[in-house]
């Protein structure tokens, strides 16, 4: 199947419309103004995503601090840029940001699982957009090294909090009272 995404040629940049047409349910990511077809993840990407959003949820859920999301679920921030973050969390001050199709705006937490067709954008990218659009707190999770790699945006600048190994337990700032053990995640 030939899958034809019908936009205007003379466009140097595909916009959130254009973006729109895409098939429901595919992964796709309006990336800088371009369309980027995202392949299937692996099973081991999804068991740490699975793993990590239920822990992270059960902890949300349990304190009453808002809503979880994993992908694919559209995250809108400008006309050209909309992903689809593989975990992203909204605390309660930031609920008025779910629309009935997408979420408008900058979640408290994303986290993006490093696959070899999506570390570039994440670790550059979209990681910039995620700064300068004030999420919070980003996770960046290594499923070959087995680390997250914890950021935190201080007056709209990503600072490095630690560096989490499979022997640890992740603790945050942005949720003080959650630890995860990571050997339960990696």
């Amino acid at each position: 199947m030939v899958l034809m995404i019908v936009f205007d040629l003379h466009k140097k940049t595909a916009t959130y419309s254009d973006y729109l047409k895409t098939p429901e349910g595919a992964k796709y990511q309006l990336i800088g103004g371009e369309i980027i077809e995202m392949p299937s993840p692996t099973l081991y990407h999804q068991r740490i995503v699975t793993r990590l959003s239920r822990k992270i949820g059960n902890f949300i859920l349990d304190n009453s601090l808002g809503e979880v999301f994993v992908a694919p679920l559209d995250v809108y921030f400008s006309d050209i840029e909309t992903y689809q973050p593989d975990i992203f969390v909204l605390l309660n001050e930031s609920l008025s940001k779910m629309k009935a199709k997408n979420v408008e705006g900058a979640p408290d937490l994303i986290v993006e699982v490093l696959s070899p067709s999506t570390a570039f954008y994440d670790l550059n990218h979209k990681k910039s957009i995620y700064e300068k659009f004030g999420v919070k707190e980003y996770w960046i999770v290594d499923q070959d090294l087995k680390t997250i790699e914890l950021l935190e945006n201080e007056n709209g600048k990503y600072f490095k909090v630690s560096e989490f190994i499979a022997t640890d337990i992740l603790q945050s700032k942005l949720f003080q009272d959650l630890k995860i053990q990571l050997l339960e995640v990696f």
